[in-house]
């Protein structure tokens, strides 16, 4: 990459599309692409291939998809796999047919099996059956690392794709109902503490071990893996190698937001797989490792949050 490119963020008010412009904003770039949904419907093949003839990108990062918790991947799941798998075949065509230098996809850690062995390395990939709750969803992401993957060995295209763990952070999505993990403890907790609630139930039993990555470190490696010279592997895991159970992010939650009450499980909720730690060797030994603990990312997040209200 250099600073005279003009990159395209697709997804650009999401959170890690907002966290990839702050990047590139930050290392000097000044001719960055970021459309709303409203100036590019992604689904609607002719208003894709219109844009990029008229805007000529030399860089794509696709992180526009549509996103969810566990709860919304497993009542929406006809809406996850039809319009991301719409999303993708259209950036994707229109990318090759306007020859992009490079792309970026953004995929995520639940295209692995739900028994995968852990940590996960990228060749668990299709090893074994998905976690049914987000399957629609994980399967529109396989098809999306695959057709990178195959324009590279049948047309030579420098498509790469990313395999983020679990991501948190500012532009967060804070619903109460309809959110990930960190983001949705800390609005419900808020207004716990609001009400004065003497009780906080965590959804599931608190049991499961989840990776978490703040958002502005995964755009660090994204940037970072559109900068090698060289070969880049078709899939690459993004993460911090080191996860912790769901009950012990509640606890330190309520520390850092002087919850007083107590925390109880909710055990009719589902808990999805017991644990995904990413293998993360393949990021570290191409010169990338995180930089935001979790206890500084959590602080960050619920100032962000904070300053919402």
């Amino acid at each position: 990459m250099n600073k005279n490119q003009k990159v395209l963020v697709l997804g650009g008010r999401g959170l890690v599309g907002s966290a990839i412009i702050r990047e590139l904003k930050k290392r000097g770039f000044d001719s960055i692409l970021s459309p709303t949904s409203r100036e590019l419907n992604l689904l609607e093949q002719s208003d894709v291939r219109k844009y990029f003839k008229e805007n000529s990108p030399d860089i794509v990062i696709l992180a526009a998809a549509k996103v969810g918790g566990i709860i919304a991947n497993n009542t929406y799941r006809a809406d996850f796999i039809f319009e991301n798998l719409g999303i993708q075949q259209n950036v994707f065509e229109a990318s090759f047919n306007e020859k992009i230098d490079k792309l970026l996809f953004l995929g995520s850690s639940c295209i692995y099996p739900k028994n995968c062995p852990q940590p996960m390395k990228e060749e668990h990939l299709l090893t074994d059956s998905l976690e049914q709750t987000n399957e629609p969803y994980a399967i529109a992401k396989i098809a999306g690392l695959k057709m990178a993957e195959s324009f590279n060995r049948q047309y030579g295209t420098k498509y790469y794709s990313v395999m983020p763990t679990n991501l948190y952070g500012v532009n967060d999505n804070y619903d109460l109902e309809n959110s990930h993990v960190i983001p949705g403890l800390i609005a419900r907790m808020d207004l716990a503490i609001k009400n004065g609630d003497e009780e906080f139930k965590v959804w599931g039993t608190g049991k499961p071990r989840r990776e978490f990555l703040y958002v502005d470190d995964m755009a660090s490696a994204c940037l970072h893996v559109l900068s090698i010279d060289g070969e880049v592997p078709d899939l690459i895991n993004i993460g911090t190698g080191e996860d912790i159970e769901i009950g012990e992010v509640a606890k330190l939650i309520a520390l850092k937001m002087g919850y007083k009450g107590r925390l109880v499980f909710d055990t009719e909720k589902p808990d999805g797989t017991m644990r995904k730690l990413l293998d993360v060797s393949r990021i570290k030994s191409l010169g990338w490792k995180p930089e935001v603990s979790l206890s500084d990312g959590i602080d960050k997040s619920i100032s962000y949050y904070q300053g919402l209200s």
